[in-house]
């Protein structure tokens, strides 16, 4: 579609006299957009090198994040004294090999090109031969759904297939059937992490996972740009000796040429996968891989700043809000520009928590919020949400006290929104906080647009809703005021394909970060009112976490 000059000045009119409306309808607190781009364009130059844990990148972003804390007034995060924590890292470098035998026929594959097969073992180097090969449909054993992709097959030293993404039950008039997985919306039995964790515990020497770019919501240069390269780990002292050997992932096309090498059609038990009665199927070959790993130990860390509370009986009591620093780094290997800048991911949404932490610490001592807000900027979020997971397994403060977690990934970069939307909308009673703030700002909220992403399982909030604490994890809208309809479609789909986890994720001349100032007013706003609330934010009833939590508070308060 095609505008003249006079519509495009329009649009922009109605944008702005829009962002006024906005403006006056809820105090901005000095909410600024050029704040908010002059952050994210500082974390995201090339001086900061993409911001990899263990990276000189890290030190430079790590010194960045406690100077402008301690501008601010804010305190040490960190009881010790100081903005720090500790989050004791091994980075494994991992270089494989891997191949299939059938018949006397070997079927070698490229790494790199048609696999990635790195290991999260800490060990230096891991060999397994001749591993039956098993495809396991979907790899998710669900007993509440009466769902078992491993029925009646021992795969202990054996070698896992498995499909990405939720098992897509249909009806017989062939929609999906919403009682089965949430229908459209991802699980967490459909993220990668979980069909490795499973295969672990089933006793598997390989797990690996095929790709396809519409199930995954990324396409396979995302897993090279960000498995290819250094991984990381938490420290542990089994080395995780009790994962899979090889944690990996194939192209579709180098999964159907394996399968059509034994005589198998990949198309045709991809479609069994899908039913209840699925059993596993031995492909009838033997997978051999080798893994060399570099190892190094690294010392990386969570930034933390704290804003105390103000009344003294509630000021021991938490709102965190959090988002993670790192990005991927650079890959000398690369021709050309080697820097994973990170703009986007994460840079933009450091800034937001930037700027959160300027309004709250900018605030009247007769209206600072009643219990205390910590800022946590976390490490090694695109390895794994490691940093965030450190943190929720080794608080800094009781979890007991911790009264809910507001995250931040990424920002709107492009405008002003008349709508919102919550990844896991739904989950607990933060979203009936968000819904009242967002209609104070003339906007609706709603549930993400693309639940089968999986969203809700792929950025810091889940490791917090894991150990119990409510989570919340708003997002731009869709609707973008004076722009088509299509705008935010098209523009998520370009990120996606262009800049997602690519050194093209630089900062846009056509960012203007108005949006992303509109949101900071909400997540504002929203943390606000937790902070002052005489009551505590809950899972809704039948939410998965809801249990954790209700065990946790009736021990520890």
């Amino acid at each position: 579609m095609t505008t003249s000059r006079s519509t495009r000045n329009s649009l922009t009119l109605i944008a702005a006299l829009f962002a006024a409306g906005l403006a006056s309808a809820q105090p901005n607190h000095g909410i600024s957009s050029a704040n908010i781009l002059a952050h994210t364009k500082v974390l995201s130059s090339d001086e900061f090198e993409g911001r990899a844990p263990g990276s000189a990148g890290e030190e430079k972003t790590v010194a960045y994040l406690v100077g402008e804390f301690k501008k601010l007034g804010l305190q040490p995060g960190n009881p010790d004294g100081t903005y720090i924590q500790n989050v004791p890292l091994v980075g494994i470098s991992s270089a494989p090999t891997l191949s299939f035998t059938h018949d006397g026929q070997t079927i070698a594959l490229e790494n790199i090109n048609e696999f990635v097969g790195p290991s999260s073992r800490i060990a230096p180097s891991i060999t397994t031969k001749d591993s039956e090969v098993v495809f396991v449909g979907y790899g998710v054993v669900a007993p509440e759904y009466g769902w078992d992709d491993y029925k009646g097959v021992d795969v202990r030293g054996k070698t896992v297939v498995m499909l990405v993404n939720d098992p897509p039950v249909t009806k017989a008039d062939g929609s999906l059937d919403d009682a089965m997985f949430k229908g459209k919306a991802m699980t967490y039995y459909g993220r990668w992490t979980y069909k490795y964790e499973i295969a672990a515990e089933k006793g598997a020497a390989a797990c690996l996972i095929v790709h396809e770019t519409g199930p995954a919501a990324y396409p396979f240069a995302v897993i090279i740009g960000s498995r290819s390269r250094e991984n990381f780990e938490i420290a542990a002292l089994d080395g995780n000796m009790g994962h899979v050997g090889m944690e990996g992932w194939l192209t579709v096309d180098a999964a159907r040429k394996v399968f059509a090498a034994v005589g198998k059609d990949y198309d045709a038990l991809k479609a069994t996968a899908a039913r209840k009665d699925f059993h596993p199927v031995s492909l009838g070959a033997k997978a051999s891989f080798a893994i060399t790993n570099v190892l190094r130990n690294v010392a990386s860390k969570n930034v933390v700043a704290l804003l105390p509370g103000s009344d003294p009986k509630l000021k021991d009591e938490y709102l965190i809000y959090t988002a993670h620093w790192d990005h991927l780094g650079r890959d000398d290997r690369l021709p050309g520009d080697k820097i994973y800048n990170g703009a986007a991911d994460n840079a933009a949404g450091v800034a937001v928590m930037l700027e959160l932490a300027k309004t709250f610490a900018a605030l009247p001592a007769d209206q600072r919020p009643k219990r205390s807000i910590l800022f946590l900027s976390v490490t090694a979020e695109e390895k794994g949400l490691l940093g965030s997971r450190y943190y929720a397994t080794n608080p800094l403060y009781p979890l007991t006290q911790t009264v809910a977690n507001i995250n931040m990934d990424g920002a709107n970069q492009f405008g002003p929104t008349s709508d919102m939307a919550t990844i896991g909308f739904g989950a607990s009673t933060i979203d009936d906080v968000g819904i009242a703030v967002a209609r104070e700002q003339g906007r609706t909220m709603a549930a993400e647009a693309h639940p089968e992403r999986g969203g809700y399982y792929r950025s810091d909030h889940f490791e917090f809703a894991k150990v119990g604490v409510p989570s919340y994890y708003p997002k731009n809208g869709q609707n973008y005021i004076g722009m088509p309809a299509d705008f935010a479609e098209k523009a998520a789909a370009d990120y996606i394909a262009n800049r997602y986890h690519k050194v093209s994720d630089e900062v846009q001349p056509d960012w203007t970060f108005e949006g992303a100032a509109q949101d900071t007013a909400f997540l504002f706003e929203v943390g606000l009112r937790l902070a002052n609330d005489s009551v505590w934010p809950e899972w809704k009833p039948g939410n998965e976490f809801k249990a954790k939590r209700d065990a946790m508070l009736k021990v520890g308060r």
